[in-house]
């Protein structure tokens, strides 16, 4: 993971997923003691397998061994990386993956991601795994990141062995560079054309996911991707909490800066785990990860369970994710007319009138937004019903990055669908500029 967190992007959003359940968000209490069975795959998924552990495991003692015969590490620009990308290729390409590793130069020297296709699927909707493979430059940086990186990759072995046939294209990367500020992914995303971003529905990562003194995190960005995993973990009773220490800070944000809807696990690193999380997850209060960043980041540091339960929670998060179908569309109202956005002004509305569509609005509302200003992180938009009841779409927080280009997933199943709907925005701080661009409403 790596340490440094920008203020904002400048990247330009493409089209995102964002589900909101109700608009406001959940909080995760601890589950009584159960039998840690696998909870059932939702109506129209397949079950996902378990992940070998013993496997997970192999994978990170290769990786110990490349640092090890490579200067300690696999760190960017050293042989140890390459040697890693190396051995994660040849395991994907034997299993049927089509591979593909792309280059990029950094501090004078040559960086790799690594991408891995599964066959088939709809190439329109791409659901796509990362976790970065490359160390800091003092350890082998097997919790950081060859557990994320071992994860996966046994995930999509497991795909391979299954001869999974998913609804969405499935997709794999293991990005270069990471620790000097997120440069692989960045260069991955930044050169993929606009439609080819629209095409990814979400970008799940895994970056530490086995810290030996273990929390369970699960990032919040997008509510349906949290879903995925915190109904896994409450299904084996294991209680989460709401990832925050590494917000920014590893690939997803890369992602995330572009639209790109965004999910993933973590268990921690150099923040000490509370007395409240002792008695919810076990361990000590000390560091999630006392050996983050060092070179004690070895498979001796290694926390066994956290490993396997997260390895699981990725290939349930695969299987529910893709292989589950997408109910079509329903009817569509727009406006598309641009209404300004006063700098530090009144709020302004863009309005559609729906009409034809009987009863209620259903809980799978979309609201698609496209807003041009110089710096989202200003606004706030709400979506108003024809009753006047109001849901937040965004609250100034989310201002990593500049436009806005996103559907909301509105729960507004308690509103009468026809009548006028409205877009209200307000630019709560000065000397920025925008409009509203277009606002659609899909039933």
């Amino acid at each position: 993971m790596n340490l440094s967190v920008p203020r904002r992007a400048t990247a330009v959003a493409a089209l995102t997923v964002l589900a909101v359940t109700g608009l406001a968000g959940t909080t995760a209490t601890a589950a009584p003691p159960s039998a840690p069975t696998a909870p059932a795959a939702p109506a129209g998924a397949l079950a996902a397998p378990d992940i070998p552990l013993a496997n997970v495991k192999q994978h990170l003692a290769d990786l110990q061994s490349i640092a090890t015969a490579n200067g300690g590490n696999r760190a960017h620009g050293r042989t140890g990386y390459k040697a890693s990308i190396d051995f994660v290729k040849a395991k994907l390409d034997a299993a049927g993956f089509t591979t593909t590793v792309q280059q990029f130069t950094y501090n004078g020297t040559t960086g790799y991601n690594l991408i891995a296709d599964w066959p088939g699927g709809d190439a329109n909707q791409v659901l796509m795994a990362g976790a970065h493979l490359d160390s800091v430059t003092s350890g082998p940086g097997i919790n950081d990141n060859g557990s994320g990186s071992a994860g996966i990759l046994e995930t999509a072995l497991a795909v391979s062995r299954a001869n999974l046939q998913p609804t969405k294209h499935l997709r794999f990367g293991w990005w270069g560079a990471e620790e000097l500020g997120l440069v692989g992914s960045k260069h991955y995303v930044n050169n993929l054309p606009s439609t080819e971003r629209s095409k990814i529905t979400g970008y799940l990562n895994f970056d530490m996911i086995a810290s030996k003194n273990a929390g369970y995190f699960v990032y919040d960005d997008d509510p349906t991707l949290e879903g995925v995993f915190k109904n896994y973990f409450a299904g084996i009773g294991v209680p989460t909490e709401i990832e925050t220490e590494g917000d920014g800070r590893s690939d997803h944000a890369s992602f995330k800066n572009v639209g790109i809807p965004v999910g993933g696990l973590f268990t921690g690193a150099s923040r000490v785990k509370t007395s409240a999380q002792v008695q919810k997850w076990g361990g000590t209060a000390t560091a999630f990860d006392s050996c983050y960043h060092s070179s004690c980041d070895t498979t001796a540091a290694v926390n066994d369970t956290a490993l396997d339960r997260n390895s699981d929670a990725i290939a349930h998060a695969i299987w529910t994710l893709g292989t589950a179908t997408t109910p079509p569309p329903g009817p569509v109202f727009e406006n598309t007319a641009d209404v300004s956005i006063p700098d530090n002004g009144a709020a302004v509305t863009s309005s559609v009138t729906v009409s034809g569509v009987t009863g209620n609005a259903p809980a799978t509302l979309k609201v698609g937004v496209d807003i041009v200003h110089t710096y989202v992180g200003d606004l706030v938009v709400d979506l108003i019903a024809p009753d006047g009841s109001v849901y937040n779409l965004h609250n100034r927080s989310g201002g990593s990055a500049d436009n806005i280009v996103q559907t909301y997933t509105v729960n507004a199943s308690s509103e009468v669908a026809g009548g006028v709907w409205k877009l209200r925005v307000q630019d709560k701080a000065a000397i920025d500029t925008g409009y509203i661009n277009s606002f659609k409403l899909t039933f």
